[in-house]
């Protein structure tokens, strides 16, 4: 029976309108789409591509470390397996 029930509430809170978040920020003011987007420092094309390749080296880093302990895990648990005596 609870299931029909939260099917039932499911249903009618999909049916109320929602309140926008956006709408809200108009309303009040703090948002406007006039204002343009102002950075204090700016980025040469020589710096974004350093970053991009800092960030592609990490990013291979990051992965070869998760791929290296999956494995080993991996094998732990084989070994362990292979020798467990049921």
């Amino acid at each position: 029976m609870s299931s029909i029930a939260a099917m039932i509430t499911s249903i009618k809170n999909n049916k109320r309108t929602r309140k926008s978040a956006f709408k809200k920020l108009v309303k009040n003011g703090s948002y406007s789409t006039k204002t343009k987007l102002f950075f204090h420092r700016n980025a040469s094309k020589i710096q974004l591509r350093k970053i991009k390749e800092t960030l592609r080296k990490e990013n291979k880093r990051v992965l070869v470390r998760k791929i290296a302990t999956i494995l080993i895990l991996l094998i732990m648990m084989i070994y362990c397996i292979g020798f467990a005596k049921f």
